[in-house]
């Protein structure tokens, strides 16, 4: 359900219309739907070297 709430955001849905859309959301699930994708998209470092 966080890529359908996302995917409305990015359309220039607003969250009353997106609510109304899905009944069962409620506001609180849209705020973690745009906290979790943040941390999703958060820039870390990776050390991907293999050692040897």
């Amino acid at each position: 359900m966080v890529s359908v709430i996302l995917d409305n955001l990015a359309a220039g849905a607003t969250v009353e219309e997106i609510l109304k859309s899905y009944p069962t959301l409620k506001a609180e699930d849209i705020r973690v739907a745009i906290a979790y994708a943040a941390e999703l998209a958060r820039e870390r470092i990776v050390d991907y070297r293999v050692a040897g």
